[in-house]
């Protein structure tokens, strides 16, 4: 195992990415849902600019949290030894930046939708810091915590 493969392994267990990965997969299906489902006749009543950033927002979300997922299963396969993570700066292992909302046009939507969009974003940023700490530099782990780390890695 390289250095890198080894860095980002050391790093991030299984558990945290099957974490994410099936928050993200719930939040993506509650979207699909609450945006497919939507009813037409509360579509129809809205302003036409909101029914605009309505429809934005929702392929917002839906790219949020599909770049999540891509990010978390390219982590698992690395995790797994199926990927070699050739180095931990390497864009395609990075995770982009955020595809903002913009805050009005947030406050406009319905309830659901603006609680969908909140926490899409939340999951982005929370996925986005732990993407952040695989670059930063390891510190020195108390020999519990390594133990720790190599008991998550074997189940």
């Amino acid at each position: 195992m390289n250095m890198a493969s080894s860095f980002s392994s050391s790093r991030l267990t299984h558990k945290v990415i099957d974490a994410l990965y099936l928050e993200a997969m719930v939040l993506a299906d509650e979207a699909r849902a609450y945006f497919d489902d939507f009813s037409v006749d509360e579509r129809h009543h809205m302003d036409p600019v909101i029914r605009v950033s309505f429809s934005c927002e929702s392929l917002k979300v839906t790219t949020r949290l599909m770049h999540v997922m891509a990010w978390l299963l390219t982590q698992r396969a690395v995790v797994a030894g199926e990927m070699e993570a050739t180095h931990p700066h390497n864009p395609s292992l990075r995770l982009g930046p955020i595809v903002q909302t913009d805050a009005d046009a947030l406050k406009r939507l319905p309830p659901a939708a603006q609680t969908i969009i909140t926490n899409s974003m939340d999951l982005f940023l929370r996925t986005k810091r732990i993407d952040a700490q695989l670059l930063a530099p390891e510190t020195g782990t108390s020999p519990a915590r390594a133990l720790m780390q190599q008991l998550e890695r074997s189940f």
